[in-house]
């Protein structure tokens, strides 16, 4: 019998060499609170379940031990890099990044970043994207950025349609239960946010900078 577990087993995202965020083992972790067996329902239901589950894998992003080391190699790197360059560009802080700037309501910024991210094979910010476009009723999108989780490209595995319900359901438990690792972000977060969205005149919040991490690290520090 095929277990959450083993369901969840690829869930670990290529790109990222450091393990000390590993999507996959905190899916793994919540599915095995849960106890709870996936869901057949295929795509989400609503807007509004939609966007509850985008709600809680963000904050579930910005909890994760490595979120403030991967914001920080994201606010280190050089204005130049070229984004889906593992040694320039830190994927996976582009998707913590645009988790965070989404719970402090900067959606378009969120976006942005996520695209990012999914386009550098990123595939838990192709799922935000997914999520995004269903919660704003943009069918078209959200399937077309679904298909990016699930496709398999070279030397990569996709995720699969049960995977994607194991995550909605992993989702929906932690949404309704609460979790240590799903906390929403402190006001002092927010507040250091909109100080970044204030600053350079552009309506895409600019890439993060150290004092951002270091208040990113407190909060998942404390």
């Amino acid at each position: 019998m095929i277990t959450i577990d083993d369901l969840l087993q690829d869930a670990a995202l290529p790109v990222a060499p450091d393990t000390s965020f590993d999507v996959g083992a905190a899916l793994r972790r919540l599915a095995a609170e849960a106890h709870h067996r996936p869901d057949s329902g295929g795509e989400v239901g609503s807007a509004a379940q939609a966007g509850h589950r985008l709600s809680t894998v963000c904050r579930w992003m910005i909890n994760a031990p490595g979120a403030a080391q991967h914001i920080g190699e994201l606010a280190d790197a050089a204005p130049s890099a070229v984004p889906g360059r593992a040694e320039d560009f830190d994927v996976e802080g582009a998707c913590v990044f645009a988790c965070l700037l989404l719970l402090t309501g900067h959606p378009e910024s969120a976006q942005f970043w996520w695209q990012l991210s999914a386009g550098a094979g990123h595939r838990i910010a192709a799922y935000c994207l997914h999520l995004h476009h269903l919660a704003l009723g943009e069918t078209r999108e959200a399937a077309h950025w679904r298909h990016e989780v699930t496709s398999t490209r070279a030397g990569t595995h996709g995720i699969d349609d049960v995977l994607l319900d194991c995550l909605g359901t992993v989702a929906t438990y932690v949404r309704k239960n609460g979790s240590s690792s799903s906390m929403a972000p402190t006001g002092q977060l927010e507040m250091e946010v909109d100080r970044l969205a204030g600053e350079g005149g552009h309506p895409i919040v600019r890439r993060p900078d150290q004092r951002l991490v270091d208040h990113l690290r407190d909060f998942t520090n404390r």
